[in-house]
């Protein structure tokens, strides 16, 4: 199965009133570059491609409008689809909440944005058909297949979902996306099509605090606790670790300046693809 099939977790967002200082946070701390997308910048909407060091294709956005008034602060993971209305109507009847329906951004895609029945935010998002975007899609699905197997600091390597009802989510995203969950204990691999795990569902129920719910990016880091340090420095708030976990993967899970939950991780050497 490719990468980009359907059901896949290919891109990420922060949607945001202030996309400058979103850029000056994750610009020092990972690397990142941006750059305006005019295709996707209309009609008042500010569109801002995110690269990985050394990386010349995006692997995210930063979504605004102009002026920020009435954007929300939030992030969101963007699964691939075929046909993003239709999928729509298929998850609200699953149990999800539209809170944008499917809408036409002229040639450049289909996309619609649900939250699960946690409240977690997600995305569907179609590829372009339009001939002018053939040569760029190739070499980015390329980049993207690279990052899978073989990622770098800075780029979005990973997924996690947090959850308080485990069994909810499972069922949730396994019947939507035909998702598969492997392993035991609070931490389970999550395969969203592909032979290796893409991301991990945390089981949070049995905690004390009461856990929380959320569906987050992860980015690898050369030096997690170094990272997390320079984060909270600038703004961010350390919500667990850095720690490592019994397979030998070094992990943090923070909230960056506006409110957003983000993870930094390096993988143990026996994990590595």
């Amino acid at each position: 199965m490719s990468f980009m099939s359907p059901g896949n977790v290919v891109w990420f967002e922060f949607a945001t009133a202030d996309p400058q200082a979103v850029q000056g946070f994750y610009g020092p701390l990972l690397g990142w570059s941006f750059e305006q997308d005019p295709d996707s910048s209309v009609d008042g909407n500010i569109y801002i491609r995110i690269m990985a060091p050394g990386m010349p294709w995006p692997m995210g956005a930063i979504t605004s409008r102009e002026g920020g008034a009435g954007v929300g602060e939030a992030s969101n993971l963007s699964i691939l689809s075929t046909d993003v209305a239709a999928d729509v109507e298929r998850l609200r009847g699953l149990g999800a909440s539209v809170e944008v329906p499917a809408t036409q951004v002229s040639d450049v895609t289909v996309f619609a944005r649900l939250s699960d029945p946690q409240g977690n935010v997600f995305s569907l998002f179609s590829q372009s058909t339009a001939a002018r975007f053939e040569d760029g899609m190739e070499a980015s699905h390329e980049q993207m297949e690279q990052v899978a197997f073989e990622p770098r600091p800075g780029t979005f390597a990973w997924f996690e979902i947090g959850t308080t009802d485990p069994e909810a989510t499972r069922d949730f995203y396994s019947r939507a996306f035909g998702w598969r969950f492997e392993g035991e204990g609070p931490y389970q691999s999550i395969l969203t099509g592909g032979p290796y795990p893409a991301g991990g569902l945390y089981d949070h129920s049995g905690r004390e605090d009461g856990g929380a719910d959320y569906a987050m990016p992860c980015f690898l880091a050369d030096d997690v606790a170094a990272r997390a340090e320079q984060a909270v420095a600038a703004g961010a708030r350390a919500e667990q670790g850095p720690e490592t976990s019994p397979d030998g993967c070094r992990f943090a899970r923070l909230l960056d300046p506006r409110g957003n939950r983000f993870g930094l991780f390096t993988a143990s050497k026996e994990n590595a693809r």
